[in-house]
């Protein structure tokens, strides 16, 4: 593979974070970024399903990803232009009569994942299962650590987190992603 590309793309309309896994063991020396993925603008949840792309950012950068990448920026309001086969929305959709910006639920996702992860930060394990929590965790490269968590469930969860001798109970409201960070 090495002699045409160094890199994998992946498009996150179809399959499961999981199956990146065993691309990259069968080529570990690939890059594997997330390059397509968007909001589906006729779904009611367009504007507010921030914690459907937190868990599946997470699930992406845990499964190996380098990063992350939406497939379109800015449409407007019938998702065009689109040629494509899904009916796509932009990060943000711009009312085509009035120039009105709505930010999709994706865009507050990404806002999560963005402000707080640095370019070449490293993903490093995090343990835990709580049902409709899903994390990432990442140290950049200032030597700083993030942290995201998504509580997709209907219920607020208190969740404790710790970093070696750290701890600390976390409140996460029903449908969040909430972001730690510290040095």
């Amino acid at each position: 593979m090495r002699k045409y590309s160094n890199a994998i793309a992946w498009h996150g309309y179809v399959g499961k974070p999981e199956w990146m896994q065993k691309v990259a063991a069968a080529h570990p020396d690939a890059e594997m970024h997330w390059t397509e993925g968007g909001p589906d603008i006729i779904d009611p949840a367009y504007a507010s399903d921030w914690a459907k792309w937190g868990r599946t950012f997470a699930g992406v950068l845990r499964n190996g990803a380098r990063s992350i990448i939406g497939w379109n920026l800015a449409l407007d309001e019938n998702g065009k232009p689109n040629v494509g086969p899904f009916p796509c929305g932009g990060l943000v959709t711009v009312n085509s009569k009035t120039s009105e910006v709505t930010r999709s639920g994706q865009y507050w996702g990404f806002a999560h994942y963005s402000r707080a992860i640095e370019r070449e930060a490293v993903v490093i394990p995090s343990r835990g299962e709580i049902t409709g929590v899903d994390h990432v965790a990442a140290r950049n490269p200032n030597g700083g650590y993030v942290l995201i968590l998504t509580n997709s469930g209907a219920k607020p969860q208190t969740v404790q987190v710790q970093l070696g001798s750290q701890a600390a109970d976390v409140d996460l409201p029903a449908d969040s992603v909430s972001t730690l960070t510290w040095s």
